[in-house]
C-alpha cells in the first residue's frame, strides 16, 4: 500500500507526540493553573460561524452540565476572516450573542491567551488557522480546530507538524462524526465495513480545497464508518453535484456525494459483513462539544491524527482527479506533494 509508506513518517511522529498526551491525564488546569476556582477556561478565536454561539450554549448553561468537565467560554477575539464575506459579515451579530452570554470580547489573540486554559479555533475560514495556531502552540494551550483544519492539504500537514513541534494536543471535527448512527457503525453494529455511501451538502468556496469547505461533513461522516486506508480517490463534478469515489484496502470502496442543488441532507448507508444500515440522521453540535470538553479536561485527542489527515488527503486527491477529469489520484501523491510544501510553508515559522 503506497500511502502508507508517504504517510508513515508524520503519522509515527504523531504517534510518538499524541502517546505523550495519552500516558499522563492532566486537565488544561494542571498544566497551566487558574488558581481561583475550579472552571476550564475556554478561549474563542473567531466569531464568524454559527458554532460559536451554539458552542458558547453549551459550555456556558446555567446550570452547568456535569459533562462539560467545568468548560466555561470565558474570551473571544472576533477574527475570523478578513476576506470572505459570508464570514466576515456575520461577527458583530455573533460578538454580540457571545457578549450576552458573559463572554469577554478582547482585541488580540494574545490578550486572548492570557485568559485561558484552552482554545476553540472557531475561525469559519481555514487561511489564517496556520499563523492562529503557531500563536496558540506556542502559549501551550490545547486547541479544537474546528473545520475546514485550513484551506488546502498542504496547510493541513502543516498545523499537525507544528503541533508536534510544540507538544500540544489537538484535535479537528465535524460534528457529524459524532451522530449516534455513525458512532454505531463505528463500533462494529454492522461488522466489518465493506463500503460506504455517505453524502452531504457541498457548497464550495473559491480560496480552498473544493470539498474542505462544506463537503468535509459527509467525508468525515465517510471516514468515521470505514477507517484509515484509502488509497486512490477518482471524481466527478457538475455545476450542483460532486461524486467522489475512494478505494480502500481490502477492495472495499467508499463514496461521498455532494449536493448544491435541490434537497439537501445529511446521511448515507454502510456496508457490513453482518449487516446493511442507514447512517441515521445529524444528532446536532451536543455531542461533538461533549467530546471537546473531554478533551480539554484530559487532554486526549479522541481522533488519531492519521485519520483527519488522511480525509483530507482523501479532499484534496478529489480535488486534482477533478483537474484531471475523472482520472484516479493516489493518496500517497497528494501526500508527497504536501509534505514537501509544508517544509517550506514551515522554514523559519516554528521556534
Amino acid at each position: 500500500m503506497p500511502e502508507q509508506k508517504q504517510l508513515a513518517p508524520l503519522i509515527i511522529a504523531l504517534f510518538c507526540c499524541w502517546s505523550g498526551f495519552l500516558g499522563s491525564p492532566a486537565t488544561c488546569q494542571e498544566s497551566d493553573a487558574n488558581p481561583t476556582d475550579n472552571i476550564i477556561r475556554v478561549g474563542i478565536i473567531g466569531l464568524d460561524t454559527s458554532h460559536v454561539p451554539a458552542f458558547t450554549r453549551e459550555f456556558n448553561a446555567v446550570p452547568a452540565n456535569p459533562d462539560m468537565k467545568g468548560c466555561r467560554v470565558v474570551a473571544a477575539y472576533p477574527y475570523g476572516s478578513r476576506t470572505i464575506k459570508s464570514s466576515y459579515s456575520r461577527i458583530p451579530k455573533y460578538t454580540e450573542a457571545v457578549q450576552e452570554l458573559g463572554v469577554n470580547v478582547v482585541d488580540s489573540i494574545p490578550e486572548l491567551l492570557g485568559q485561558v486554559d484552552c482554545v476553540l479555533l472557531e475561525t469559519n475560514d481555514g487561511k489564517p488557522h496556520l499563523a492562529q495556531a503557531v500563536e496558540v502552540f506556542k502559549a501551550g494551550k490545547p486547541v479544537f480546530i474546528d473545520k475546514p483544519v485550513a484551506s488546502n492539504l498542504t496547510e493541513v500537514v502543516a498545523i499537525y507538524r507544528a503541533a508536534q513541534h510544540y507538544g500540544v494536543p489537538m484535535f479537528s471535527s465535524s460534528s457529524l462524526r459524532y451522530s449516534d448512527g455513525v458512532q454505531a457503525i463505528r463500533g462494529g453494529k454492522i461488522g466489518r465495513v465493506l463500503g460506504c455511501n455517505a453524502y452531504s451538502p457541498a457548497s464550495i468556496e473559491p480560496s480552498h480545497t473544493d470539498l474542505f469547505w462544506y463537503g468535509i461533513h459527509g467525508v468525515e461522516t465517510l471516514f468515521t464508518c470505514m477507517g484509515t486506508g484509502c488509497q486512490s480517490v477518482s471524481h466527478t463534478s457538475t455545476d450542483s453535484r460532486e461524486l467522489a469515489v475512494g478505494i480502500w484496502d481490502g477492495a472495499r470502496i467508499g463514496t461521498f456525494h455532494g449536493m448544491r442543488e435541490g434537497t439537501k441532507s445529511y446521511g448515507g448507508t454502510a456496508f457490513g459483513t453482518d449487516a446493511i444500515e442507514p447512517i441515521g440522521p445529524y444528532a446536532g453540535y451536543k455531542p461533538l462539544v461533549l467530546q471537546i470538553a473531554n478533551f480539554f479536561y484530559t487532554r486526549k485527542p479522541p481522533i488519531d491524527p492519521a485519520e483527519t489527515i488522511q480525509l483530507y488527503a482523501f479532499m484534496q486527491a478529489a480535488a486534482e482527479s477533478k483537474q484531471r477529469n475523472g482520472q484516479a489520484v493516489t493518496i500517497a501523491e497528494v501526500m508527497q506533494i504536501a509534505e514537501a510544501k509544508a517544509d517550506e510553508l514551515l522554514s523559519g515559522k516554528l521556534d
